[in-house]
């Protein structure tokens, strides 16, 4: 039965897994002479590996690496993460430095985008700004990625911690920037 397994192998043109197309036995040579030819010459075909490439290509050809994150992409569906991310990547060369520099996004989700300034006096600002940055934003990245801006003061610290905190407390009566 060994013997007519590999006899079919033969004739289909495949051999021994990791080893020649027709090399029959462990290494020796083929009646022709040759190692790993059968006999028409042609040295055998490459295996194949499924998966690996798209229909037209050999697996072992290299590929652009941007062409293949961007298939890879598209094959996921992540096209709207991978936007979402270049929005928050890029923001300093989208908005310009000087806006850049007093806020910075911290979230984008379903067509809101959400900045943190760094004072209160520039969370007043950005919100007065927002139309302005809203059309850049459409203009540079398409109408339908960002559709609304949330901006929020910084982050005041918190009040409720340690041995001498008093519940109910409201902290210090103070504004953070």
């Amino acid at each position: 039965m060994l013997a007519r397994a590999k006899q079919d192998a033969r004739a289909r043109g495949t051999g021994r897994p990791g080893g020649a197309a027709g090399s029959g036995g462990g290494g020796r040579a083929t009646a022709a002479g040759r190692r790993g030819r059968d006999d028409s010459g042609d040295p055998p075909a490459r295996q194949r590996l499924p998966g690996i490439a798209a229909p037209g290509r050999e697996w072992r050809t290299p590929m652009n690496f941007g062409s293949a994150v961007a298939r890879l992409v598209a094959e996921r569906g992540w096209q709207t993460r991978a936007t979402d991310a270049s929005v928050l990547a890029r923001w300093d060369v989208l908005v310009g430095p000087g806006i850049a520099a007093h806020c910075s996004p911290v979230s984008l989700r379903d067509g809101e985008l959400e900045l943190v300034a760094e004072s209160t006096a520039w969370a007043t600002q950005l919100r007065m700004l927002s139309r302005q940055i809203l059309g850049i934003l459409r203009k540079e990245l398409g109408p339908h990625v960002v559709r609304r801006i949330t901006v929020r003061g910084p982050a005041a610290p918190s009040w409720n911690h340690g041995g001498m905190s008093a519940q109910g407390g409201r902290g210090p009566r103070d504004t953070y920037g």
